[in-house]
This record gives C-alpha cells, structure tokens and sequence, in this order.
C-alpha cells in the first residue's frame, strides 16, 4: 500500500504561505491525556509546533481535558481553541485533524486506531500496539482499506545511535553472543524529578471502569488461553502485561539490530521482580533480563559480541527530555602501526542530546508528509507478540515457584 498524504494537509487556514507546500504543520487529535502525554507527548508537540499543532482531545476524564487544553501552546493565527471530547469517534472523523496520537489505556489502541483508519486518518500507537493476534490482525486488515496508516511507538529504534549501532553490528563477521536489559526503578522516581508535574484525576465514570476490566479480560484470555496456549492465571497475566508495556521497547529493538530468534531455549518468569529468557539464534545465545526494583536507576541497554568488538547501545527514561541514547564500542585495535601486537580502544558515540521521542515524531512527520516507509510498522510489530508467547510457553512451569516468594505473587 502507497503511503498518501492527508488530502488537506497544505491547505490549513492556519498555515502560514511559505510552508503550505512542502512543510505544511499537521494538526493531531490526542486520545489519551494522561501521564505519558503529559510528560511527553504535548510538551514535544508544543516544541515541534513548526511541524504539528495539536487541535482536539479525547478523555474519559473531563478534568483530564481541562488540564491538558491548558498545557498547549496555541501558536495559531486565527486564535481558535482546542476542541475536546469523551468520545473517540468525534475526534477521528473530525476533519480537523491529520493525525491521530492513541496514548491511552491499551485495552482501546486497537479499537481506536480501527476508529482513526475508517476515517482515513493516519496514526501513532503507543506501545503496546496490541496483546493478541486476533486484534493486531484486526487492525492490519483495517489498515489494508485505509488511506491513513499505523505507526507504533516504539521510540528508542529512531536514535541516531541505535542505528549507528545496527551499522556497526551488521558489519560483524560473526556474532559470537548478545544480551538484552531493561531493569529499571519505578517510573515515579523519573517522572517527580522530571519537572513536568502531571497530574492524575479520578472524575472517571464508573461504567469506563468496568468496561476496560471487561476489555482486559477478554484479551487476557484471547491472547494466552487462545492463542499462546498458556494457562490464564493472575501470574501469566501480569507477565504479559508488563511484557507489553515495559519489553515492548527492548524486544523491538532486539529485532532490529540481530532479528528474530529461532526460539526461546528457557525462561524464568514472574513480575514484580526480575525475569529472564534465553534466546536461540542457531549460531549463538541472546540472555534477556528485566524487571522492576525499588533501586531509581534506569538499565536498560543491547550489547552484542564479535570476536573483536563488542557494540553497547544504552538507553535512559524517556520520562526526562533531551537524555541522550549512547553507543559504546569497544575493540580490539593494533597496538602501534605495522607491529603484530594488539591494544584495546574504547569510544562513547553521542550523536544527538535529541530524545527517542522527539526523534520519534520527526519520523512520523517525515512518513506522513514525504512519503517516507514505516518502520515500526502493525506487520512489524506482529513480530513482537510472537515474542511474548515464545517467552511465555517457555517459562510457564517457573510460574509456581516464583509466585510464592516474597512479593513476588503481589503486584
């Protein structure tokens, strides 16, 4: 399918002339105000408002509304105001809009993004795109009649030094292994440091409540009863929560820079606390460790060895603008020119103090308005649930044993 450019894109009112061509600013519909559009999502739009201008909101919660309505910065010339809703269908038939930002409770990513697609809208889903095969498929076939297009947020596979690391990676003879870790303190240690003071409102109706706990259950037992063949117990279904929030990231990015695994060898699950797989690449081994501690540090990287270099991609939280991701390389390098003997070099690339997410949104835009190819894409991103139920059928007899330690069986 041809990417298209919304029809009306260049012809905004609110355009000014030298960009109604070729840099015309896409107007975004946010469903979702709650804490990541609040830290993230609204603050990078009002800094991008050269490339996008936000024009509508969507949350169950109207103080949510009132709250994120007052966070945005206008820059419009005709002075109109941001329109808001509770209903997400009002914002994607809008014609108001370009591009839908779905950042609100997974359970309705894929209702809504099928909502944003029949209305011919382009669209960025925050991770997880979706828990089940059935609802990814859903949404691909929706995506297949469309004019508008999906784009998932996995953010981390836009820094400048993750693809240099892909480079450096895709140069090696032969890699001899890898491993993959994301263990992080509580996203409140980052977040009431960050200086973005979001706020949390319970004006929720209670029917809202009750309709994502259904919503929740009948993924929960699609994706691991139906279609994993895993056993629906609270232990699997906090496993592949967190799998779906946190791992997105990392198991995406995994992907990019070695592919697929063949298969997952073992693994040793339960969350909260740390949890672990092996990956099987036929001619090498991939460990992967996550989980969450108490400890406020953010861990999480890639790290994969040659027989003479090793390439480290390290992330930070995203919840703390312009942090920098970095790739460290270190090899093995001749000692002095033209002499048998070896030495060891070490180089730290920086490339940008640009963050993931603002990365993110600049490659949307270029996808939307030049046409450029979708790399995270809902076909791309199928791959990431094949993932969690490798994992999760590898590691369903730790599931006992874990639960019973600690708190370990508490969320």
């Amino acid at each position: 399918m041809t990417p298209q450019i919304p029809t009306d894109v260049s012809q905004h009112s609110h355009t000014s002339a030298s960009n109604k061509s070729s840099n015309p600013i896409l107007r975004v519909g946010i469903i979702g105000c709650g804490e990541i559009a609040q830290v993230s999502h609204i603050p990078i739009f009002n800094f991008l408002r050269h490339k996008y201008r936000i024009t509508y909101l969507c949350d169950i919660s109207q103080d949510a509304l009132s709250h994120c309505s007052q966070m945005i910065v206008s820059g419009n010339s005709t002075g109109d105001s941001v329109i808001t809703t509770t209903n997400a269908e009002d914002l994607c038939a809008s014609n108001n809009i370009d591009v839908v930002l779905i950042c609100n409770a997974d359970e309705y990513h894929v209702e809504h993004g099928i909502l944003a697609l029949k209305h011919d809208k382009w669209c960025l889903i925050e991770k997880p795109l979706a828990l089940c095969f059935k609802d990814i498929d859903a949404l691909i076939e929706a995506e297949r009649t469309s004019k508008g297009r999906v784009f998932v947020g996995t953010m981390r596979r836009f820094a400048p030094a993750f693809l240099e690391a892909v480079q450096e990676v895709g140069g090696m003879d032969r890699i001899l292994y890898a491993r993959v870790r994301s263990i992080i303190g509580p996203n409140s240690n980052f977040i009431e440091q960050s200086g973005t003071f979001p706020k949390y409102f319970t004006d929720v109706p209670s029917a809202c409540i009750q309709d994502r706990k259904e919503k929740a259950r009948v993924i929960n037992h699609q994706a691991l009863e139906k279609e994993f063949g895993v056993k629906v117990t609270d232990a699997t279904i906090r496993q592949l929560r967190i799998l779906g929030s946190l791992n997105t990231h990392d198991l995406s990015a995994m992907r990019e820079i070695i592919g697929m695994p063949k298969t997952v060898l073992a693994a040793s699950l339960g969350f909260p606390g740390i949890y672990t797989a092996l990956f099987d690449y036929d001619k090498f081994a991939v460990t992967f460790e996550s989980g969450i501690n108490s400890v406020p540090t953010f861990d999480a990287n890639i790290e994969i060895y040659s027989e003479d270099k090793i390439v480290k991609v390290q992330f930070d939280t995203p919840y703390v603008k312009g942090l920098p991701v970095t790739m460290i390389i270190r090899e093995k390098i001749r000692s002095l020119p033209e002499t048998s003997s070896f030495g060891f070099q070490e180089r730290v690339v920086r490339r940008t103090y640009e963050d993931p997410y603002t990365l993110e949104f600049l490659e949307l835009y270029d996808c939307v308005v030049n046409g450029k190819e979708i790399k995270t894409s809902t076909h791309d991103a199928r791959n990431d649930l094949e993932l969690y139920r490798m994992i999760l059928k590898a590691g369903e007899h730790t599931y006992k044993k874990n639960d019973g330690c600690g708190q370990m069986g508490k969320l």
